[in-house]
């Protein structure tokens, strides 16, 4: 019951917001809500507190206990959704699918996917030595088992 109350609250918290997105909403047996959100320019501290309020203050403690976190999707958390890779074109993602794993620049996001570029050293085709070529991939979303950003330091 509390699971579904909570569903409703952020559903509405996150309509005042079409930026904001959800990207998992749980409820444990001891009444622990621990919801992670994500947006398309990002998400701020006050982004978080505004869902947090939205659903904290419209639930009452006396009825049931609880405790609430929410929280942003965290830049080395895995992308889970097609949303959250619209936001992340241009930047260099390491995806892992059934098959292979790919490390380039997310160029594009399809209806159905994403396109990947990246330079690779291969043999020339006539003669000794190397030549760098530029790569391009479309994986379906359907083919991704995980995908990262991948943080420069």
């Amino acid at each position: 019951m509390l699971k579904e109350k909570v569903e409703l609250l952020l559903k509405n918290a996150l309509e005042g917001d079409k930026s904001l997105f959800l990207i998992d909403c749980s409820v444990s047996s001891d009444n622990t809500i621990k919801v992670v959100i994500d947006g398309d320019k990002g998400v701020s501290l006050q982004d978080c507190m505004k869902v947090s309020r939205a659903i904290e203050h419209n639930l009452d403690r006396d009825d049931e206990d609880f405790s609430l976190e929410v929280t942003s999707s965290g830049a080395a958390s895995p992308i889970r959704m097609p949303r959250q890779y619209k936001k992340n074109i241009g930047r260099k993602l390491k995806v892992r699918t059934q098959d292979d794993i790919y490390e380039g620049n997310l160029v594009q996001t399809l209806e159905n996917g994403i396109v990947l570029t990246w330079k690779a050293r291969e043999p020339k085709p006539i003669g000794k030595g190397k030549v760098t070529v530029q790569k391009k991939k479309e994986i379906d979303f359907s083919e991704i088992k995980e995908a990262k950003v991948v943080l420069k330091f």
